[in-house]
């Protein structure tokens, strides 16, 4: 009554029959696939990027010079202002410097000037507005007439 399928194989005898065994071999492929299906999703999903970021990081952290605009991962902003081995010396204030790790700076920032793009897509918006206007005055005209 409370003898499992498993169970009776292992003894060697069967009560399903010749099936029974087949199922239970069968069995195991079909539960494999799935958890590889399920690790290559995670990697690609979870663990490249992972990856990926870590090494734009390193590369980040690498190349900081005198000068650089720092974010440290506390929330410090400042300017670099000497590099050593494995430190970074950050000038705060005027007459501020604080000694980091290199692991503790956070982003690099780069002052980027406004580009012709947002330019344009300002005007862009701007002339949609004026023919919306204009659409909305000519139908008013309709009406009126």
């Amino acid at each position: 009554m409370f003898v499992t399928p498993f169970f009776l194989q292992a003894a060697g005898t069967s009560g399903t029959g010749a099936t029974g065994t087949g199922a239970v071999a069968g069995g195991g492929l079909g539960m494999i696939i799935p958890l590889l299906l399920i690790f290559v999703i995670m990697y690609f999903f979870m663990i490249r990027p992972q990856n990926k970021k870590q090494k734009e990081t390193e590369k980040m952290i690498a190349a900081l010079k005198k000068g650089d605009k720092v974010i440290t991962i506390g929330g410090i902003h400042g300017i670099v202002s000497s590099t050593k081995d494995s430190t970074v010396i950050v000038k705060v204030d005027d007459g501020t410097k604080i000694e980091f790790n290199r692991t503790a700076i956070a982003t690099v920032v780069t002052d980027k000037p406004a580009t012709t793009e947002k330019k344009d897509a300002g005007k862009k918006e701007k002339e949609e507005e004026v023919t919306e206007k204009e659409t909305e005055t000519s139908s008013e005209e309709k009406k009126d007439e």
